[in-house]
């Protein structure tokens, strides 16, 4: 186990939060930092990132601060739940945004059309615009789940192990150049 520890400055650069937010927090008991520096200086080891992590993905499912902290301190989902949960998310958002970069080009060629003006092409493209931008429910976040489990069940051992198989050959195929711009933008906290 690390026992590396951030500061709240270093914590908040590294996450992009502010120092403000993560004082809220600790004042309400969200997420408190585990040590203190012998000034007495907040520092949060690799528990309390673990938290914040899930506080920040639970605000991403439009849970309330009140409401996270029930499902932190009870019967809520696990760190492993939360994270496929936020990769569930993030897929369906990618296939809003895909659609819409559909629509666009659809439009923009609609446009490039000598006078056409289309009030029909402007209202789908809006329509695709807001799904975009989407807030999940827990009732809609829980749909997702269920249906990623069902698709993972479904799966056979041999499926699951092709699968994984070919996550590193996706990996491998990328060239350094790439596999260090992935890297590097994932976010990562100071040591």
């Amino acid at each position: 186990m690390s026992t590396e520890t951030w500061s709240i400055g270093e914590l908040a650069r590294a996450t992009g939060l502010t120092v403000r937010t993560l004082h809220h927090y600790d004042d309400i008991g969200l997420v408190r930092p585990s040590h203190r520096s012998r000034g007495g200086h907040r520092r949060y080891d690799y528990d309390d990132v673990r938290r914040l992590h899930r506080v920040l993905a639970l605000r991403g499912f439009g849970f309330g601060l009140p409401a996270i902290a029930g499902l932190l301190d009870g019967d809520g989902p696990g760190a492993r739940e939360v994270l496929l949960r936020q990769l569930d998310q993030v897929t369906d958002r990618i296939d809003r945004a895909r659609a819409l970069q559909r629509r666009l080009t659809m439009v923009l060629g609609q446009f490039d059309d000598a006078g056409y003006r289309s009030a029909t092409a402007l209202i789908s493209l809006m329509e695709g615009m807001i799904a975009v931008e989407h807030t999940y429910t827990p009732e809609e976040l829980e749909l997702m789940a269920a249906a990623r489990r069902r698709a993972t069940e479904s799966l056979s051992t041999e499926e699951r192990a092709a699968l994984a198989e070919r996550r590193r050959q996706s990996w491998e195929a990328m060239t350094p150049e790439q596999q260090a711009e992935m890297i590097s933008s994932r976010p990562s906290l100071p040591h």
